[in-house]
């Protein structure tokens, strides 16, 4: 990969985490929060570890963000039955719904780079699988 490449990987990332924070903000989300809803509608309860990850978001960050989410009722916070000490999230009616609107303002752009690539969607998605995969994995190369 040249460096050409890498540059414009990052470019296109920025570009499309705006447009796609563009369009949740119009219907009254932003990116994280879709992207906490989205993991605790797919998955249920999950500790702060989990939604953290899934939302690339630091521990501190993601502690304001859910008290934001708690307060509008899109989320709560329950004690794990299975371990006590932990304190898993869930959405909430309220945030299953907001979630609802939120998936069409992301089906909309995801339709505008499905129009931009056009027969290429696919092979790309499968590109950027590999591509995570491949930097997650302990046998990348680290130098």
């Amino acid at each position: 990969m040249s460096d050409e490449s890498l540059r414009l990987l990052s470019l296109v990332e920025r570009a499309a985490t705006q447009r796609l924070d563009d369009a949740l903000r119009a219907a009254g989300g932003d990116v994280d929060q879709w992207r906490i809803l989205s993991l605790l509608t797919q998955r249920g309860g999950c500790p702060m570890s989990a939604v953290a990850e899934h939302a690339l978001l630091l521990a501190p960050k993601l502690s304001k963000l859910v008290d934001r989410m708690v307060s509008a009722n899109l989320v709560l916070r329950r004690v794990d039955e299975e371990d006590r000490r932990r304190v898993l999230i869930f959405a909430t009616a309220r945030g299953r719904q907001a979630l609802a609107v939120w998936d069409v303002a992301a089906a909309t752009v995801r339709e505008q780079f499905g129009e931009i690539l056009g027969p290429d969607t696919d092979a790309l998605d499968e590109l950027l699988r590999r591509l995570s995969h491949g930097l997650r994995s302990s046998d990348a190369p680290t130098g």
